[in-house]
């Protein structure tokens, strides 16, 4: 069965399906919270931006199924072209270019930039559009590899984010990082999610050793 809003009101006990029922629960945003979105960035987002390595990306297709694709790259790889426009470059991936896809059809996206160590973050929403700019794409190579394309986002929306949910959740404490080996390898966990039912243990396991040795060799090719 299909999960919709209606579903999901069922299943669980007191549902909110108002604004106006959020607004009664929290009440309204002081102005301070209001006074600090900004219309386009100014040099305390432009420097959050150089800064920053890594952000994650969020879009929505035509029928609203959602999104979310981290990029990273060396700081700065957002380039600020001015105080409204922000290209990000599609560097080498597993093709699935979700993020394209949806941006395609919906150019409404949403950004969250973080700088390690930093527990403030800063959001960027705003309306995107996929381009072949060659003179921009040029300024976008790395090791000689040139992006095939890029993503310009429009800046509407920018704004710094309070750090408690960094607090809270340690990120970036070092004593409460996890030791990778409690985690299968990645190759692991991809076999085991689309495993066929007829497929013997010792297949799989072949599979799975092959499978990891050519992802340590391509990910020795960031670029």
């Amino acid at each position: 069965m299909a999960i919709t809003a209606e579903t999901m009101t069922d299943r669980f006990r007191r549902p909110i399906t108002s604004k106006a029922e959020l607004r009664e629960l929290f009440g309204e945003p002081s102005e301070r919270v209001v006074r600090k979105q900004l219309s386009a960035l100014d040099g305390h987002c432009r420097n959050f931006i150089t800064r920053s390595p890594f952000l994650l990306f969020a879009t929505s297709s035509s029928t609203g199924t959602c999104d979310v694709s981290p990029k990273g790259d060396a700081p700065g790889f957002a380039t600020i072209l001015d105080d409204k426009t922000i290209v990000i470059p599609d560097r080498k991936g597993n093709k699935r270019i979700d993020s394209l896809l949806n941006v395609v059809e919906n150019p409404h996206v949403g950004l969250l930039f973080l700088i390690p160590g930093v527990n403030e973050t800063l959001r960027v929403n705003g309306s995107a559009v996929v381009v072949r700019d060659e003179e921009i794409l040029d300024s976008m190579i790395v090791e000689g590899q040139r992006p095939q394309v890029a993503t310009v986002v429009t800046v509407e929306e920018a704004f710094l984010h309070c750090p408690k949910s960094f607090m809270r959740s340690n990120l970036w404490d070092v004593n409460s990082y996890v030791d990778r080996s409690v985690l299968p390898s990645l190759s692991r966990m991809v076999l085991d999610h689309g495993r066929p039912k007829d497929r013997s243990d010792e297949e799989h396991e072949r599979l799975i050793a092959e499978a990891e040795i050519a992802t340590t060799e391509a990910l020795k090719c960031l670029y």
